[in-house]
């Protein structure tokens, strides 16, 4: 499982890669709890996600030069706010908003700070730049198409240079551990993980890269992603009712495609209504078995969020279009019935 990732992913072979239990925000969890506190953090967050983050390096792991740098859903912050002195968290995919950092030129080699990156849903959807990141984290579920329960810990040299020379000014869970007696734990990232894993679980991550292989690999992935999500924009472009979540087009990630309710009709309809409208439609495609878990985020504007990794097929996401134009007619058609 590990070595044939970093087969697939192109990851260098002087990184570590680890099974962490509870998905990616497990692995999220143990590199921040394991490695932050040596210098200053700067945490950029523009979705759910980031929030996460963000709240975990100030409540809970109580980091006393901290800071913040928020954007609103559809933006993000700027990001030379960063200074490479510092640590930064970030996600590459904003997965509630459908905003992405549009590459990796913004951190320098020559960086003192560490890189940590949540990119669950970049991974398998972008060429990440490995040596731009000294530690990345996904799941096996977003552009994989797995299941959920664990997730993957990559550690550049840098990262595990902090952990041997840096002791957590907190108690750190067990859960959360990757050093024994002042050293890395080398167990852990030659698979031998920190729980029992669900074989049932790793074979179907297995089946996933195999099932990757057999397309042509991360650079087949890409261009699968990038042919889904030109038929959303397409659809986009023409439809006077949704938008793109984010403005700018550089920051519009490959998967998830996340769009605003817009137009005349939405804008006619108090906070309350919008909410139940934006509702209606997810609802109705359920209903119908023609689509599922396709509403925006509970914490993203009312909207629409559509996966467009090289797991789905472009076939079916052309026969959701004429499914969501339906789904809107009845949410608007019902409106005029009520007036």
């Amino acid at each position: 499982m590990v070595e044939r990732s970093r087969g697939l992913l192109g990851i260098p072979g002087d990184y570590r890669i680890a099974i962490m239990p509870g998905s990616d925000t497990g692995a999220m969890e143990a590199a921040m709890w394991s490695l932050l506190g040596a210098r200053g953090v700067d945490v950029l967050a523009w979705d759910k996600f980031g929030q996460d983050w963000a709240a975990d390096v100030v409540e809970q792991l109580e980091v006393a030069d901290a800071r913040v740098f928020r954007a609103p859903y559809g933006a993000l912050p700027d990001l030379s706010q960063w200074t490479p002195d510092r640590d930064v968290v970030f996600t590459w995919t904003g997965t509630s908003a459908g905003t992405c950092v549009p590459d990796g030129d913004w951190i320098p080699p020559d960086r003192e700070g560490l890189a940590i990156c949540d990119a669950t849903a970049a991974v398998f959807a972008v060429d990440l730049p490995w040596r731009n990141l000294d530690v990345a984290t996904y799941s096996w579920q977003k552009v994989m198409g797995g299941e959920a329960q664990h997730g993957m810990l990559i550690l550049g040299p840098r990262a595990v240079a902090r952990l041997e020379s840096f002791t957590p000014p907190r108690p750190v869970p067990k859960l959360f551990r990757l050093t024994r007696d002042g050293r890395l734990d080398e167990e852990i990232f030659r698979a031998s993980t920190i729980n029992t894993p669900s074989m049932l679980c790793v074979e179907d991550a297995l089946a996933s890269l195999r099932w990757i292989e057999d397309v042509g690999g991360l650079g087949a992935m890409i261009e699968r992603a990038r042919r889904n999500r030109a038929v959303l924009d397409a659809w986009i472009a023409q439809t006077d009712w949704v938008d793109h979540l984010p403005e700018d087009p550089a920051t519009r990630a490959p998967t998830p495609v996340c769009m605003r309710l817009a137009g005349p009709f939405f804008g006619s309809l108090g906070p309350g209504e919008l909410e139940a409208a934006a509702a209606r439609i997810p609802a109705l495609l359920e209903a119908e078995e023609a689509a599922y878990d396709v509403g925006a985020h509970e914490t993203a504007p009312p909207g629409l969020r559509v996966w467009t990794g090289g797991m789905v097929e472009t076939a079916d996401l052309e026969a959701l279009l004429p499914w969501l134009d339906w789904a809107f007619e009845e949410v608007r058609g019902a409106a005029a019935r009520r007036a």
